[in-house]
This record gives C-alpha cells, sequence and structure tokens, in this order.
C-alpha cells in the first residue's frame, strides 16, 4: 500500500501523526523538500502556530508551488493550521494562502466566545468522498482561535457548533481535504478519518 508523506516545515505536530498512523498501519515519511513530493501519491499538510509563519516556512523550502502542483494529481489532507492555509487569506495574516479551497479564516468573536475553542466537540457531516461512513456523535479534539470560512458552501462537508456553526470539515476537487480538529489526537474517531483518507482513490 502507498505511503503518506508528511509535510515537515517547522510548525506541525508531526510526531503525533506518524504514531497515529502506525497505530492503524499506515506508512508515513517526512517530506522536507519539493523533489520528495513526486514519491507519494496522498500527503498531509500539519499546522501549529501562526498563519504567516507557516506559509513562509513553506516558501522558504520552496514547497509551497510545489503544493500547489500536488494538488493537480495528488491527495492532501490538510490539519489545523494546515487547513486554514489551504484558503486564500487569514485575518491573523497578510499572507496568501495556497487558494486550494475558496475561503478566507476569521477569528472567533471573544465576545460571544472563549477563545481559543479547546476541547472535544461534534462534527455534523455533510455527503462526501472524504467523509463516507462516518457516524454523527462521533467527537474530535480542537485547539483554535481562527476558523474557516468557506466561499461556497459546498466545499463545507462537517459543521460544528461553537455558539454558532462553522466549517470543520472542508473538500474540494474529491482531492484537497481539510479538518480544523486535530484527528491524530482524536482517538478512535480519528483513526476512522484517516482510514478514509488513506483510502482513497
Amino acid at each position: 500500500m502507498d505511503t503518506i508523506g508528511i509535510i515537515d516545515y517547522g510548525v506541525g505536530n508531526i510526531r503525533s501523526i506518524q504514531n497515529m498512523l502506525w497505530k492503524i498501519d499506515i506508512k508515513s515519511e517526512l517530506v522536507s523538500s519539493s523533489k520528495q513530493l513526486t514519491k507519494y501519491k496522498k500527503i498531509i499538510l500539519p499546522g501549529v502556530g501562526a498563519y504567516d509563519t507557516a506559509i513562509s516556512n513553506l516558501k522558504e523550502a520552496n514547497l509551497f508551488n510545489s503544493i500547489q502542483s500536488f494538488s493537480e494529481q495528488g491527495y492532501i489532507l490538510g490539519i489545523c493550521l494546515g487547513m486554514q492555509i489551504l484558503g486564500d487569506s487569514s485575518e491573523e495574516g497578510i499572507m496568501q494562502g495556497l487558494g486550494l479551497i475558496p475561503g478566507k479564516v476569521i477569528k472567533f468573536d471573544s465576545k460571544k466566545v472563549s477563545v481559543p475553542h479547546i476541547g472535544w466537540n461534534y462534527v455534523e457531516y455533510n455527503d462526501d468522498i472524504f467523509t463516507n461512513n462516518l457516524e454523527e456523535d462521533q467527537r474530535y479534539f480542537f485547539v483554535h482561535s481562527y476558523f474557516y470560512n468557506c466561499y461556497d458552501i459546498k466545499n463545507s462537508v462537517g459543521v460544528t457548533n461553537y455558539d454558532s456553526r462553522f466549517s470543520s470539515v472542508i473538500s474540494n476537487n474529491a482531492n484537497v481535504f481539510g479538518t480544523q480538529f486535530h484527528p491524530e489526537k482524536s482517538h478512535i474517531f480519528g483513526k476512522k478519518l484517516l482510514k478514509n483518507f488513506y483510502e482513497l482513490y
């Protein structure tokens, strides 16, 4: 079976992702250069930290444009900040995102909810190849202050309620996906989602 490439660009929760994949018998390797991307059919774009830092790190490693090109034939899963940089822009920074799923990242209103949003929460799924066969009562672990605002509702395939509803799972062209939560920290529920990604063809 295929090995998944995990993008190593200095802002990811990489070891936790590798450990979770290992637990479900999925091989993974770290990717830190554009030349390595040609080896893989599927990559995971992790991320913890600041938006502009993530974009800058990708560009310094010559991975930014390469990931955009990879999206034309491969499968991509962005996790947390890795999901947010799949979009066009963010209120957190001034740099442009990868532009793979149209949308803007917006900060939660601290007057209405506690920021950051930390802890377990539910996801209400819409029909999508990535979220196939996932039950509605599954919980996932979130840590974030910003949320993804999809420009087209069709790209929002999972929704979570935190005072108001926001897109917690996004999808585009049946090969680019993102989760605002951390599947690698979400136990059996996260395992199911990562298996779904791995089994896509």
